[in-house]
């Protein structure tokens, strides 16, 4: 007999009631979003407002104060009759979203190697310094991980508030791409090759390169999803 797949559900914790019930189940809520593998399964990924307000221990009126903010930033859409959806994309907009964000980090890159510091660039490697020895392979979910805090990290050191402001709500969707996508083929080790060489340019401070190494890694995902992702059609 064929064993049903566990419901997603938000890893929230309850709330401190001292600062604005609303703004805080908007962070739980949002941090928790942010953390799932939206992607990981078939299933669409509906929010209770009774689970959550018993799980963030607060009542319903700052739950559905904080969805309707998140819906505003696209994070879940309402379904009349049905009720609270995260949002995920189709292949299309996926693909799409990626091209915007080869554009955005591309040129975080690019500042990156005109503004960071010799010890911020040399903070990059030690991302994954774990895998120096093992195959990204060997460690899928690991090395998502690092995946992952390596491309905040080049946002994060190109110092442009305005790349981290727009890049903040596409990373949900991001995130979730990559996690998939690196566990497909062989994402991981041409995403580890791919790191030394926008390493080496960073540290080079070859500006041009280090924007054109992020661009072609990014788009190389766009046309990995384009083969081979597994997302709703629209």
């Amino acid at each position: 007999m064929q064993k049903t797949a566990a419901r997603p559900r938000l890893n929230v914790a309850p709330l401190d009631a001292s600062v604005s019930l609303r703004a805080l189940a908007y962070d739980s809520l949002k941090r928790a979003i942010t953390d799932m593998d939206i992607y990981g399964a078939d299933e669409e990924i509906r929010l209770d407002e009774r689970q959550l307000s018993q799980d963030l221990g607060v009542s319903r009126t700052p739950i559905r104060e904080a969805l309707t903010v998140l819906e505003q930033e696209g994070f879940v859409r309402s379904v009349p009759r049905r009720g609270i959806f995260v949002i995920r994309k189709s292949k299309r907009e996926i693909i799409e979203l990626i091209q915007v964000w080869a554009a955005l980090e591309s040129m975080a890159a690019r500042l990156a190697a005109e503004r960071a510091s010799d010890a911020e660039l040399a903070g990059l490697k030690t991302i994954f310094s774990e895998f120096e020895q093992d195959q990204p392979g060997e460690h899928v979910h690991e090395y998502s991980d690092a995946n992952i805090r390596f491309h905040q990290t080049i946002i994060r050191l190109g110092g442009c508030t305005l790349i981290q402001e727009m890049t903040e709500n596409l990373f949900l969707h991001m995130r979730a791409i990559r996690a998939v996508s690196v566990r497909q083929s062989n994402r991981a080790a041409q995403s580890k090759a791919d790191h030394e060489r926008i390493i080496a340019a960073l540290q080079r401070r070859d500006a041009l390169g280090a924007e054109a190494a992020v661009r072609d890694h990014t788009l190389g995902l766009a046309e990995h999803v384009a083969k081979h992702g597994v997302f709703h059609e629209d």
